[in-house]
């Protein structure tokens, strides 16, 4: 989903009541919006600065991103003027900047958001700028589609995979799993003392929803339609790992980043994350491995969710800044930029070219070119209404693995909600 890691997360999981709130606000945006569309005269003077909105607000990605924003200024000719937010709170800001007609230049969004955004009216196409999505992985372009126009392009994405330490696995003498059958057996022989053989994040946020799409999606699982017995194979898989010792209780409350604390510390032998925890990893000194997840039986495709965040152009009504904060669009999309910002942020050029570029430079991140190249957009399915399916996903989840239900039943309820 959204990209997490130990500062920042793929799934800023924002609160539930944040959502409802926001989407009660955007109901009330497109009259608005309509009010302004005419805005400055296209011929008015230069544009001397952008402002930009994000929610990239700590460590390496503020820092990554601030760096490529100015060169993409200096490069334009402007000056940008950016704000970063946590991102809890951007949805819900740029609802009410677009209920008050102070939205940003250019904005970014976490991809599953856009559908959100784009059906309020707020965004421009970037059609009407030129900017094309030829040459992006299809993920990519579904996740910055709305209703068949695309409005946000997203220069790097990620998305998870699962790590395994090495020399654990060496010394209990099993290989890296493939299959459900042999993850089950790898996690049963990982396990002793105070070490677990898988951990993951089950958390009741969208991050556990992310997690948990993998095995949903590549059981035949469909968000659409959650009991169907894809979806409860997926969380029976889960919720045995749990029963029998093989992944921890604790996986309910944790998140990316604790999953990642917990693999640093020796508690886990394997774990599901993404190349966001791959700084931490490096300093810990740990020889670790990446494979792509599991599937149910061999042959059978490993289909991962794309993490992500998207770049936009919001309606502001002045048609000169649309253009020069859609050049600015154009610049963090540029080849050269995407190789440079997957380098430094650990995360994976959009563009299919770009990626197998980036792979051929970084082996080490090839598992995740591979999944990048066939992710699924979140929204691909639901649009606007994945956020609550994402909501169902979790809450089915909490149930089934905390006992209260099984997980046929935890699912029936999600699907009746």
């Amino acid at each position: 989903m959204k990209r997490s890691s130990s500062t920042s997360a793929p799934t800023r999981a924002r609160r539930r009541a944040t959502l409802v709130g926001a989407a009660a606000i955007a109901t009330t945006i497109p009259l608005v919006l309509g009010g302004c569309a005419t805005g400055s005269n296209p011929a008015a003077s230069s544009v001397k600065s952008i402002s930009v909105l994000d929610y990239y607000n700590q460590g390496n990605d503020k820092v990554v991103i601030g760096k490529t924003l100015k060169q993409c200024g200096k490069q334009i000719g402007v000056t940008i003027n950016r704000n970063v937010v946590p991102g809890a709170n951007l949805v819900q800001k740029v609802l009410q900047q677009a209920s008050s007609r102070t939205l940003p230049d250019v904005l970014m969004l976490d991809n599953p958001d856009l559908q959100q955004i784009a059906a309020s009216g707020a965004l421009a196409p970037l059609k009407d700028y030129g900017i094309s999505s030829k040459g992006y992985a299809k993920g990519v372009v579904s996740a910055g589609t709305y209703k068949g126009k695309l409005y946000g392009l997203a220069p790097t994405v990620n998305t998870i995979a699962l790590m395994y330490n090495k020399k654990d696995l060496s010394d209990a003498g099993v290989q890296v799993p493939t299959t459900w059958a042999e993850l089950k057996t790898a996690a049963a022989k990982l396990t002793s003392g105070s070490q677990y053989g898988l951990a993951f994040d089950a958390n009741a946020t969208y991050e556990g929803s992310w997690q948990f799409l993998p095995f949903m999606w590549s059981n035949g699982g469909d968000e659409k339609h959650l009991d169907t017995k894809g979806t409860q194979g997926a969380l029976q898989l889960w919720t045995d790992m749990v029963k029998s010792g093989s992944v921890s209780k604790g996986a309910l409350n944790w998140t990316q980043a604790d999953v990642n604390d917990q693999f640093i510390a020796g508690k886990t032998a394997m774990m599901i994350n993404g190349p966001w925890q791959i700084p931490a990893l490096k300093a810990s000194g740990i020889d670790y491995g990446i494979a792509k997840i599991p599937v149910p039986k061999a042959g059978d495709d490993s289909v991962a969710p794309l993490g992500g965040e998207v770049w936009t152009v919001p309606q502001t009504g002045d048609s000169a800044k649309q253009k020069v904060a859609a050049k600015v669009v154009k610049c963090l999309n540029s080849a050269k930029n995407q190789l440079s910002m997957a380098k430094q942020r650990y995360t994976i050029p959009s563009r299919t070219a770009v990626a197998k570029r980036f792979g051929q430079q970084v082996p080490s991140e090839q598992v995740f070119v591979d999944m990048v190249a066939t992710a699924r957009a979140r929204t691909g399915e639901l649009g606007a209404k994945w956020p609550a399916a994402a909501t169902k996903i979790y809450t089915a989840i909490q149930s089934a693995l905390t006992g209260q239900s099984s997980p046929a039943d935890a699912l029936k309820d999600a699907a009746n909600s």
